[in-house]
């Protein structure tokens, strides 16, 4: 623990040097002929009654004033029990202070602040103290009523009647993607004081969200010049994520990646009122994003994404090149062939689930052409059969080498029920359309990553209004773009890391997967240093820009937010506080 002694005497006085951190203001006038002693009260805003000493007798060695160098930053509210005051705006406009955010901050218990100001530096008599709280920040103002030595003190610097501890701690809940609610609790438990909600909206509508935005369409711009210089054609994939499963979604967020680096490029917002209906979102974002790309003048090669018919329609519409991911078309498959598996004439097509699954991803990637994929996905029907020849010229047979099986029960059998089942399946028409069109090249398994590092930005069961969800999407593509391209981490031998995991798709079956290095959150602290540095400077521009942004026109004011929060909070069947617990900005 570093602290610093001042030893004050009538002669240095005037001249005293304050430790950092502490803001004094003396007085001249020292009495001494009414020493007091060395006893402590509670603090209070008036006077305590103390008895002098004896007549004649020498007051007691002043002792060394040790005061710790700490600037602490966390929230305070008064206690009703508590001789503590609210501050307000008129008060707070002469305290205002430098301001470094950077400075380290601690966590400081009461009564280590009150044992500073207690007793007089001076003369050791009890002292008249006011303490004054607004969040996170706390003041004290000291004067001794014996030698008229006064002293205030203030915990973190105020800059525009705004503590900034107050608003840092808005930003870091809001910048690294948390719940001011969980944050709140986590507060309450400790007894560590914090400002309310309505405090941390008002950060994140004056100062936290333009900041987002502007930083966002700052790196976007930033990226969409480094394509432009390629001068070439982009591969991009696109998916939406809802906010909720099947067909009551009310938002959806449609996202626009660079295959080649896996940057994303743009995140459109739609509301499902915006578009009559949640099974229209997908078309419009799309819409919207490739409006994005042209208005840029970035020209697509061809667009991967899932299986959705209205996206298919949509871009045979505008002639965009469409391919389908494999990962989305595996899927459907594999839940059919796996309900036709709990058939009891079909326990069979089980053992050979793994299989189908990797042949489907084989025929994807080492093919040239629609025609190759298909001819390829039809020898599957042979091969489970144990023939190995075709009669397609594009593959005229099996690329794996002749081997005698071990086990002839486990091929199907020509005629049998399995087998005409299995072949309705995977040679419907439809399943053969699109294994023409998927990919050979490159998939949006990226953009199932991204959806899930979104989920942690912007839960499913989180009410959001719309500018505090674009905000958060935002912050997850920030985040996504800074790691998109980690190392793999190694050992001090230089040996790459691996671990061991079962996943579900895989039916518990062990595999390895490389262990990547820990992630960065530079995006943070570039966002806290545009904070402090220039928006919280002016936010007139910043917030000017933010409101050109898009959004539904019920969405934007504070009084919505405020109002959609108590319904949620007084939703019927439901706790106030289970409620609550989901609310972020």
């Amino acid at each position: 623990m570093v602290s610093v002694g001042t030893q004050l005497s009538y002669s240095t006085l005037k001249n005293h040097v304050r430790s950092k951190g502490v803001q004094v203001t003396l007085c001249s006038s020292v009495d001494t002929e009414n020493p007091q002693q060395d006893t402590r009260l509670k603090l209070s805003s008036t006077p305590g009654k103390t008895s002098a000493p004896s007549p004649g007798v020498r007051p007691a060695k002043r002792p060394r004033l040790e005061l710790q160098e700490e600037e602490e930053d966390e929230e305070t509210f008064s206690h009703p029990h508590d001789s503590t005051n609210d501050l307000g705006d008129s008060e707070m406009s002469g305290m205002e202070s430098a301001c470094d955010y950077t400075d380290p901050k601690y966590i400081v218990f009461e009564s280590s602040l009150r044992d500073l100001f207690q007793t007089c530096p001076v003369c050791r008599w009890e002292c008249v103290v006011q303490q004054r709280s607004l969040g996170t920040f706390v003041s004290f103002s000291q004067r001794c009523p014996n030698c008229q030595y006064t002293r205030k003190w203030q915990s973190q610097p105020i800059k525009e009647n705004t503590p900034v501890g107050n608003l840092q701690m808005s930003a870091a809940v809001y910048f690294t993607g948390g719940s001011f609610i969980q944050m709140e609790k986590i507060c309450k438990a400790m007894n560590l004081r914090m400002f309310q909600y309505d405090t941390f909206r008002r950060h994140a509508r004056m100062f936290l969200e333009p900041a987002i935005n502007h930083k966002w369409k700052t790196d976007q711009q930033t990226l969409i010049e480094h394509l432009k210089e390629e001068k070439d054609k982009i591969a991009v994939g696109g998916d939406m994520r809802a906010d909720s499963p099947g067909h009551s979604a009310k938002f959806g967020s449609y996202t626009l990646m660079h295959l080649k680096s896996n940057n994303i490029i743009d995140v459109q917002l739609v509301q499902s009122n915006e578009v009559g209906g949640s099974s229209h979102m997908e078309k419009e974002g799309l819409r919207r994003g490739l409006d994005f790309l042209e208005a840029h003048h970035l020209n697509v090669d061809y667009i991967v994404t899932d299986r959705h018919a209205q996206v298919h329609k949509y871009l045979k519409e505008r002639n965009v090149d469409q391919y389908y991911d494999v990962w989305h078309l595996e899927k459907d498959l594999s839940k059919q062939l796996e309900n036709l598996a709990k058939n009891k004439e079909c326990l069979v097509v089980r053992k050979w689930l793994p299989s189908i699954k990797n042949h489907m991803y084989w025929t994807a990637t080492a093919s040239k052409s629609g025609a190759e994929k298909v001819a390829k996905w039809k020898s599957l029907v042979n091969h489970l059969q144990n023939v190995h020849t075709h009669d397609d010229p594009l593959f005229p047979k099996c690329a794996h080498p002749d081997r005698v099986s071990r086990d002839p029960n486990k091929w199907f059998q020509p005629g049998s029920t399995a087998l005409s089942k299995v072949e309705k399946l995977l040679l419907d028409k439809r399943i053969l359309r699109d294994v023409e069109k998927l990919n050979h090249d490159h998939q949006i398994s990226s953009l199932e990553a991204f959806h899930s590092i979104t989920e942690g930005f912007t839960p499913k069961n989180d009410v959001l209004s719309s500018v505090g969800r674009l905000c958060r999407l935002y912050l997850a593509a920030m985040h996504f773009n800074e790691n998109a391209k980690r190392d793999q981490s190694t050992t001090l031998e230089g040996k790459a890391v691996c671990r061991l995991m079962f996943p579900h798709c895989k039916n518990g079956q062990c595999i390895a997967t490389p262990v990547q290095t820990e992630p960065t959150f530079q995006y943070v602290s570039d966002l806290m240093k545009l904070l402090f540095e220039k928006i919280f400077e002016d936010p007139t521009r910043y917030t000017e820009d933010l409101n050109k942004v898009s959004l539904p026109e019920d969405s934007r004011g504070a009084a919505g937010t405020q109002q959609s929060r108590q319904q949620v909070q007084e939703a019927p069947g439901t706790s106030g506080q289970q409620h609550r617990t989901g609310w972020r900005a």
